[in-house]
């Protein structure tokens, strides 16, 4: 029988998932590593997502007879062939005729199984020092001032197993699609939502726990206030609180749902249900989800809302808005972040940039 990922309430209410064994019970070397990642606020579907990728590397391990702290890269390189092609059988035929997993998955998979040794390496548990792989750093690496004066160079962490994936360009939406987004919204409580996210670039967990006192509107701006206890389980995913400057436009937005359609709802939350029960209760994400299939219906338009960040992002980027600022607005917690994923120049960005400079 196959491991399986098993949904838990913690103490509290909140919460939490765990991987449970042919016999019911918590895999004890994942479990630890699951409430390392909750103790340091990973969010509960960061844990439920390292839960299932450690559930297939267990089952994968299980099927070879391999126990789980005398693997070598041997059986990760295994691993990896097993996930390309999934099957029930360890040893796969090359006629298997099943569909692969992209490479970009499996890096997610490994990146786990990786952290997973690493968190029990540093418990001091003798797991296979090939699997927690240390390297010095390479010619040219930035080099701390005095660094090394302590006898020890500095090591960075590096993953002995990776595969190569193409380089994606984030997905955007045009101006007028976004313009269709928001003629298409029955309601001002959508249209805020649609028209906040794709303004801020805000995700949409931060977007859900807002609460009407981050609304400064005399200010134009909106707080994002990072909060464990969100009644409808949203996750702002930043550390730090951040105000965002908004429009006019949208503070009258806002203005007008408080005073058309939100009336004298009790709720300190800005997004509540309005048009199914429980009223007032606040919006959960599978109400959203519904929302964008309803949108995506009407308009046409295939999109996601993690789309409206990256549409946000790429025209600040592209009207010249410095990279430390969309960063900022973004919640990054650094600029790497946000210049590797959105510091990307199509063709038509290149005839622009050519054409500021007079050569074509």
């Amino acid at each position: 029988m196959a491991m399986v990922v098993q949904k838990v309430m913690r103490p509290g209410g909140e919460t939490s998932w765990t991987v449970l064994d042919e016999r019911f019970e918590p895999v004890e070397a994942i479990e630890a590593y699951l409430a390392h990642l909750e103790a340091i606020e990973r969010s509960p579907n960061t844990v439920r997502a390292y839960a299932s990728s450690l559930r297939l590397f267990f089952d994968f391990l299980a099927a070879r007879g391999v126990a789980w702290d005398a693997v070598g890269l041997e059986e990760v390189g295994w691993f990896v062939s097993w996930l390309r092609r999934p099957s029930d059988e360890v040893v796969i035929p090359i006629d298997a005729g099943v569909s692969a997993r992209t490479a970009s998955t499996v890096n997610r998979h490994l990146a786990t199984v990786f952290g997973l040794y690493d968190f029990h390496a540093r418990r001091g548990l003798g797991v296979a020092t090939e699997l927690v792989d240390w390297r010095r750093g390479g010619r040219g690496s930035y080099k701390p001032f005095l660094e090394g004066t302590g006898g020890r160079a500095r090591r960075t962490l590096r993953r002995p197993v990776r595969l190569r994936t193409p380089r994606r360009l984030p997905e955007t939406l045009s101006p007028e699609q976004v313009a269709s987004l928001l003629a298409a919204c029955e309601h001002l409580r959508d249209r805020l939502l649609i028209a906040l996210l794709a303004e801020t670039g805000m995700r949409v967990g931060q977007a859900l726990g807002l609460r009407h006192a981050d609304v400064v509107s005399r200010d134009r701006t909106i707080r994002i206030v990072p909060r464990a206890d969100n009644a409808n389980g949203a996750r702002a995913k930043c550390r730090a609180e951040t105000a965002i400057p908004v429009s006019s436009g949208l503070v009258r937005l806002y203005s007008e749902y408080l005073f058309d359609e939100y009336g004298d709802i009790d709720s300190d939350y800005v997004f509540v249900n309005l048009f199914a029960s429980p009223v007032g209760r606040p919006l959960r994400y599978s109400a959203v989800a519904s929302l964008v299939g309803r949108l995506r219906a009407r308009t046409g338009i295939e999109f996601t809302l993690h789309v409206l960040r990256h549409s946000a992002a790429s025209e600040w980027i592209r009207s010249g808005v410095p990279i430390e600022v969309v960063s900022k607005l973004l919640t990054h917690a650094n600029v790497t972040t946000t210049s590797g994923t959105y510091v990307h120049l199509g063709v038509e960005d290149l005839r622009a940039e050519l054409a500021k400079t007079g050569l074509r």
